[in-house]
């Protein structure tokens, strides 16, 4: 299998090949049959360990650069775990990750593929490049494909190709679009994006199409939701922008409801 990847990578001398060195350590076993048989990670039959999964996380090249945005909910099946979650990971100055699928699998190969990053700056003496970033992740993950990794990550930055944007599976597949969204919150995303999606937008424009993505997905979709998180990628770097809590933004969203503090009456629609 190996011997594949590194045929398939070595074509492209800008594309690093599979790191050999680097291996995790499974159970005992000649293949991952167990995990086949009696593991889902899609949600697409019953089975006695069923990976239990949401998220809300998006990106998309517009004029300006990237923009990316992610909720911060983590759920364990129907239980909240956390409303605080970092759902973007900062590879570098040029390069963001964003976590869709297992916490755990999203947050160690994100920090393997930073390791990675940094050790080709350090070999080459530059920055690495969006698409070999990707590529890196997909073949490390290719050799656990069906070993059970839940897993739907995108890659983006700038090079000196301009703006890169990448979508990483746990399956090895490898995508590159100008617009993504993952998560179980995704369809409700994408309703939003597909609406007003335009590559030729400012920043404000861009920003104010992410927020909405995000707080509509975060407002349907029950695995998805705490606060919207967006960064900017452009040629001198990103850009972090203030946390927004999604409960505030739905009262933005829907000026014709006011809050109230009254027990008998805690939303009151104005009258026309």
């Amino acid at each position: 299998m190996n011997g594949i990847v590194e045929e398939l990578t070595s074509k492209n001398r800008d594309e690093p090949k599979l790191c050999k060195e680097l291996e995790f350590e499974l159970a005992p076993g000649d293949d991952f049959s167990f995990v086949q048989q009696f593991a889902d990670v899609k949600s697409e039959r019953n089975a006695l360990i069923r990976a239990a999964h949401g998220t809300t996380t998006l990106a998309f090249k517009f004029r300006e650069g990237v923009l990316v945005a992610t909720d911060s909910r983590a759920t364990m099946g129907n239980v909240i775990a956390s409303q605080e979650v970092k759902k973007v990971i900062e590879i570098n100055d040029r390069l963001l990750g964003t976590m869709a699928g297992g916490a755990a699998d999203c947050s160690y190969w994100g920090r393997v593929l930073g390791m990675e990053c940094r050790l080709y700056q350090l070999r080459n003496k530059k920055l690495i490049s969006v698409a070999a970033a990707s590529k890196i992740l997909a073949n490390i993950v290719y050799r656990y494909k069906g070993s059970g990794l839940s897993m739907g990550m995108m890659v983006a930055g700038w090079d000196d190709n301009g703006p890169g944007l990448y979508y990483v599976d746990s399956d090895a597949q490898r995508i590159t679009n100008d617009l993504f969204s993952v998560g179980s919150g995704s369809t409700f995303a994408y309703g939003v994006l597909d609406a007003h999606y335009k590559y030729d937008m400012d920043l404000d424009e861009a920003k104010d199409l992410a927020r909405r993505a995000i707080y509509h997905a975060t407002h349907r979709d029950a695995f998805s939701g705490g606060i919207v998180r967006m960064y900017w990628l452009h040629k001198d770097g990103w850009t972090a922008y203030p946390l927004e809590d999604v409960s505030e933004l739905y009262y933005k969203y829907h000026p014709e409801i006011t809050f109230s503090n009254a027990a008998d009456s805690p939303l009151t629609v104005n009258a026309a």
